[in-house]
């Protein structure tokens, strides 16, 4: 059986505040595949994101611990890794897409110069910066994509933004993309253009990827497994198809039930009850 490509076993993330330690990840273990695409659900709060940030070190220390665990990647533990081989990792062998792109690019400078930055720090060997930049454009849906190259982001839609996000991010040839509420403030249409882009993308390239969402409705199409969090946990991990026809965790059933489904007639909304939750983790210790 071959390495996975990443292997977390019993981490735990604690920051240190003026009112003591907070612990937002609790000891959590999962792996993945090369190739694979992992969603980690939960809502706020839950500690995905922290988890999605901590596989490269990009939580401030301080106030951010790491009191026991592993992050093994490609073998490597990032969390004994110096700060050369750090760098080396982040946006190389590890690229982010974070949620809101409006907020991520830099309004002051092009497409262009942005993708091409990129490029220019992590694959110095590459000699036509533009011919590299429409190449990644194209990929991710962009029309016309030479004509964009000199657009500032102010110029484009939210769902553009997003894509020249993604562009950005694959410009690097990362092993792992983490995606983190990629489509987050876009409208449906755009959500679902977003997530099968996406896949695409990941079929043609070979690359793994981690989407952290809260939203279970969006990752039956892509995602090959689930990991849910609930309260810095993940208490349920599994195939997806499984997992969304089967759920174990009273969490899961409740995110589950959360999902709109069109046609569907509630004058309310399912909640979720935290307290019998906290209660059923309790009972089962």
């Amino acid at each position: 059986m071959s390495e996975p490509l990443l292997d977390i076993r019993d981490l735990r993330i604690q920051f240190a505040t003026e009112n003591g330690v907070m612990e937002a990840v609790k000891g959590i273990s999962f792996s993945m595949a090369r190739g694979e695409t992992l969603a980690i659900v939960g809502e706020s709060g839950s500690g995905k994101s922290v988890t999605g940030l901590a596989l490269t070190r990009l939580l401030p220390e301080p106030p951010a611990q790491y009191p026991s665990g592993r992050i093994l990647f490609g073998g490597r533990d990032v969390l004994k890794m110096p700060p050369k081989e750090l760098r080396a990792l982040r946006g190389n062998k590890i690229s982010y897409i974070f949620q809101e792109p409006s907020t991520s690019l830099n309004p002051v400078f092009t497409i262009r110069n942005q993708i091409a930055e990129v490029i220019r720090l992590h694959r110095p060997e590459v000699r036509d910066l533009d011919a590299e930049v429409i190449k990644y454009l194209d990929l991710v849906g962009i029309v016309d994509p030479a004509k964009r190259l000199h657009d500032y982001p102010h110029q484009l839609s939210g769902g553009m933004q997003q894509r020249v996000m993604i562009a950005m991010a694959l410009s690097c040839e990362p092993d792992l993309l983490v995606a983190d509420e990629p489509t987050t403030a876009l409208d449906v249409t755009i959500q679902a253009q977003i997530i099968s882009q996406l896949k695409d993308i990941k079929e043609r390239l070979g690359m793994a990827i981690i989407l952290i969402t809260h939203n279970f409705g969006i990752i039956s199409g892509i995602a090959d497994r689930v990991a849910v969090m609930f309260r810095g946990r993940v208490v349920e991990y599994g195939e997806t198809g499984q997992v969304l026809r089967n759920p174990q965790h009273p969490y899961t059933r409740a995110l589950i039930d959360c999902i709109p489904r069109l046609g569907a007639r509630r004058e309310r909304l399912t909640t979720i009850d935290h307290a019998a939750l906290a209660q059923f983790d309790a009972g089962n210790a």
